[in-house]
């Protein structure tokens, strides 16, 4: 059943003036057809007019009953970890180049969007992660990631080792760069310019990716998202855990990084028509012949 959508967020990077533009189309579109617009301090300060509420990101999002992007794929990624948590759907309006999440460009902005609020849209879920860093039995950070959680070498250039565990069984000891750890959205960013696999997002799956590991012979390998992974650092000079790149924590030696999925899925809508392999063949500029 389409949803009936009452209050809507705005949410864009309001570091970059261009963003104006397509921030006020949008704001004007919505309240043109009789939606109160919440948005951020940082939104609000690029509008012309007056939004009906100004809130930090948190309880903005617990405001609405929908979110829209306005950016890039990283604009949408700051925000899906908050939108998972509350259920509530989100759209993407790409400012940005790849765009591989943030499907609506802005030269459609009003007719796609008006589409969709009028029921024309299909809804995906895409799996999330929930990571824990533990020192000993404590939980010392907690994040959501929806493309990936990194464990990678620090600053001081030095490989660094860990050791890689599913559901408690022991897989490997590795030294390396670093090891992704990548839903199926996440296969076509880090994880794919390392040589993993692109996974289907319709996939319980994730996918466990070596960067230049020191052995040839480890690879990536995916595994069932209901599988649970354990990172432990074994030996290493400033290792750190990043999280979608939208948060970091740096990591001592015998810290553990675990895994596993989140218990909500980021509800993102597309547009009718939207396709996951044609999007993959305009952005990754597959050849498009049929013969």
């Amino acid at each position: 059943m389409k949803i009936a959508f009452k209050t809507i967020a705005i949410i864009g990077k309001p570091d970059r003036q261009q963003r104006a533009e397509p921030l006020n189309q949008l704001h004007a579109l919505l309240k043109s057809r009789g939606y109160r617009v919440n948005v951020d301090a940082g939104v609000a300060a690029l509008l012309s007019d007056p939004p009906d509420q100004v809130l930090p990101i948190e309880l903005l999002i617990k405001s609405v009953d929908l979110a829209i992007a306005v950016g890039g794929d990283g604009t949408l990624l700051g925000v899906a970890r908050v939108a998972a948590m509350n259920n509530v759907p989100l759209v993407g309006v790409n400012l940005g180049t790849l765009g591989f999440l943030t499907d609506i460009p802005k030269d459609e902005l009003e007719p796609l969007v008006s589409a969709l609020l009028d029921g024309q849209y299909t809804e995906e879920k895409r799996l999330m992660l929930d990571a824990e860093i533990k020192r000993g039995s404590a939980t010392i950070f907690e994040s959501v990631a929806l493309n990936d959680v990194v464990v990678s070498r620090g600053a001081m250039g030095t490989m660094i080792e860990f050791a890689v565990a599913v559901d408690g069984e022991f897989i490997y000891s590795l030294r390396a760069d670093g090891l992704i750890i990548a839903t199926p959205t996440g296969s076509t960013a880090y994880a794919l310019s390392t040589g993993g696999p692109i996974l289907h997002p319709s996939l319980a799956a994730l996918t466990i990716v070596p960067i230049s590991p020191h052995t040839l012979s480890n690879r990536p390998i995916a595994i069932s998202s209901h599988c649970e992974v354990r990172v432990r650092v074994m030996r290493g000079v400033n290792a750190r855990a990043n999280f979608d790149v939208q948060s970091f924590f740096d990591l001592e030696v015998e810290d553990e990084v675990v895994i596993r999925a989140y218990p909500n899925p980021l509800r993102l809508l597309h547009p009718i028509g939207y396709s996951y392999f044609g999007m993959l063949r305009t952005k990754l500029h597959w050849n498009e012949r049929t013969t």
